[in-house]
C-alpha cells in the first residue's frame, strides 16, 4: 500500500480467469470440403491451416479438418462459418474465381396484351390517388362488418389484439387511412392499395407459391372522400360521388369496356353499389360506403370505394390502328318512354341488339325526364320516365341514304318496344 499526495493505492497480484468468471472458449472445427463449397474455389487443408495461423491462432489439423481454439479476444469465432470467412479473407477476395452462369439467361419479354402492377399503380396515381401500404392483419370486426365474413383466418400469435385476423378485403385498410386523415382536418382524400387478401378455399392445392386450403389473390382497391375539387373562385365544389369513382374505374380498365350492374355488398350503400363485370365475369364492386359504417366511423360524409381483381387489370386489349373516316356520321336523337324500373344497361342492350347491319356505331344517353309531381305530364304516366338517346350512324366509305337511316331507326325502335316496352315520346 502506497500513499502519494493523500491517495492510497493498493497493488494486488495477477487475477486468474476463474476468479473473473471468463467463459472458456470452445474449439471450432473447419471442414475443408465445406470451406471449398462455400467459398467456391479449390483449397487444400494446408492453405486453410496457413491462413488461420497467419491470424495468430492455434491450429490443430485432422483428417480433412482444421480445429482452432479461439483466444479470449476473438469472441467472434464461434461457428464453422466464422472460420470460413477468415480463410476467404486471408486468401483474398480478389483471388476468388469468376465463372459465367451455366444456365442460359433469356430476357423475359412481357406480352403486349398485358401490363405489370407498376403500370396499374401509375394509372391510379395519374387519376389523383395516392398509394398506401397497410398490414395484412386487421381487426376481426372489420371482417364481420365490411366483408360479411364471420369466420376469418385467425393468427396464432397476433402482434396486437386489434390485428388478430387476416384480411379478405382491402376496404377496411383504406377506410382506416381515410378516417386517420379526416380526423386531422384533411379536406380531400384519395388513396389506393395493391395488396393480397386471404380466404379459405378447399380447392386450392399446396405448391411452392400456394398454401393448401387458402386462396391468396391480389386486389386493387381505391377510396375517394371529400370535395371533387379544391375551393376556388368559381364556387363551392361538390363532394365526390358514385359516378366520379365509376369513371375512374372505367378509365383504369380502358380500352376494355366494363358493365356495371346494381348489386349489394356488406360495406356499401344498398342503393349505390354495383358489380363490375368484364367479359361476363364479376371482377369487383364499386359503391358508396354504407350509412351504418359511415356513422360508426364518424365520418361527416360517405366515401366512395372500389375493389377489383388485379388479374383483370393486368390484361388489356392491344390497340388496332383504324383509318379516319372520310365521311361524316349521321346523328339522330330519340326520346322513349319506359317504366321507372328500366335501367340504362337494359336500354343500351336493346339498342345495340337491333339489326342495323353495322350502321349503328354509338349510342349515348343524354337526358332523363321525370314529372316533378305525381300527376301525369308530357305523355308520361305514373311510374314512367323519358330517356333521350343520341344515335350515331355511319356507313363507312359510302354515304347513307334516307331509306337506310329510316330503316335503322325503325329497327332500333322496334327492338326497344320488344325488350323494354318502350314507346316513342311525342
Amino acid at each position: 500500500m502506497l500513499d502519494i499526495c493523500g491517495t492510497t493505492e493498493t497493488r494486488v497480484g495477477p487475477v486468474d480467469d476463474q476468479t473473473l468468471n471468463v467463459p472458456t472458449a470452445k474449439p471450432v472445427t473447419l471442414r475443408v470440403s465445406r470451406a471449398v463449397k462455400v467459398i467456391g474455389m479449390a483449397l487444400t487443408q494446408q492453405q486453410c491451416a496457413d491462413a488461420l495461423r497467419g491470424l495468430g491462432l492455434v491450429v490443430t489439423e485432422g483428417d480433412g479438418t482444421v480445429s482452432v481454439s479461439p483466444p479470449s479476444f476473438r469472441f467472434d469465432l464461434q461457428i464453422e462459418e466464422d472460420l470460413i470467412e477468415e480463410v476467404a479473407r486471408m486468401v483474398g477476395y480478389n483471388n476468388l474465381p469468376t465463372h459465367p452462369p451455366l444456365a442460359p439467361i433469356t430476357a423475359k419479354i412481357r406480352p403486349e396484351n398485358s401490363r405489370n402492377p407498376f403500370m396499374v399503380r401509375r394509372s391510379l396515381a395519374a387519376l389523383g390517388y395516392q398509394e398506401t401500404i397497410n398490414f395484412s392483419f386487421v381487426d376481426e370486426s372489420w371482417e364481420k362488418d365490411l366483408c360479411g365474413n364471420p369466420d376469418p383466418i385467425r393468427l396464432l400469435n397476433p402482434i396486437a389484439s386489434q390485428m388478430s385476423v387476416m384480411r379478405s378485403s382491402l376496404i377496411g385498410s383504406l377506410l382506416q387511412v381515410v378516417k386517420f386523415n379526416a380526423d386531422r382536418k384533411a379536406d380531400s382524400v384519395r388513396v389506393f392499395e395493391l395488396g393480397r387478401v386471404f380466404r379459405r378455399d378447399s380447392s386450392v392445392q399446396g405448391s411452392d407459391t400456394t398454401v393448401e386450403g387458402f386462396d391468396q389473390p391480389m386486389k386493387a382497391a381505391g377510396m375517394a372522400w371529400g370535395p371533387l375539387e379544391p375551393l376556388n373562385w368559381t364556387g363551392k365544389s361538390r363532394l365526390v360521388d358514385f359516378y366520379d369513382v365509376k369513371a375512374d374505374v372505367e378509365s383504369l380498365l380502358a380500352p376494355a369496356q366494363a358493365e356495371f350492374i346494381a348489386a349489394e355488398h356488406p360495406a356499401m350503400h344498398p342503393g349505390r353499389c354495383a358489380q363490375v363485370l368484364l367479359q361476363g365475369r364479376v371482377i369487383g364492386h364499386v359503391g358508396e360506403l354504407h350509412p351504418r359504417w359511415r356513422q360508426a366511423w364518424e365520418l361527416p360524409h360517405a366515401p366512395v370505394v372500389f375493389e377489383l381483381d388485379l388479374d383483370a387489370l393486368l390484361q388489356r386489349q392491344v390497340p388496332v390502328a383504324q383509318a379516319v373516316a372520310k365521311l361524316q356520321a349521321v346523328e339522330r336523337d330519340i326520346a322513349v318512354i319506359v317504366k321507372e324500373s328500366v335501367t340504362h344497361a337494359q336500354l343500351m342492350q336493346a339498342i345495340h341488339s337491333a339489326p342495323t347491319q353495322g350502321l349503328l356505331k354509338e349510342a349515348v344517353l343524354f337526358d332523363i325526364y321525370r314529372p316533378k309531381s305525381d300527376t301525369t305530364a308530357g305523355g308520361l304516366a305514373l311510374g314512367e320516365k323519358s330517356m333521350a338517346v343520341r344515335l350515331k350512324l355511319h356507313g363507312g366509305d359510302t354515304t347513307l341514304t334516307d331509306d337506310q337511316i329510316d330503316s335503322t331507326m325503325s329497327s332500333v325502335l322496334n327492338q326497344l318496344a320488344q325488350q323494354v316496352a318502350a314507346r316513342l315520346r311525342s
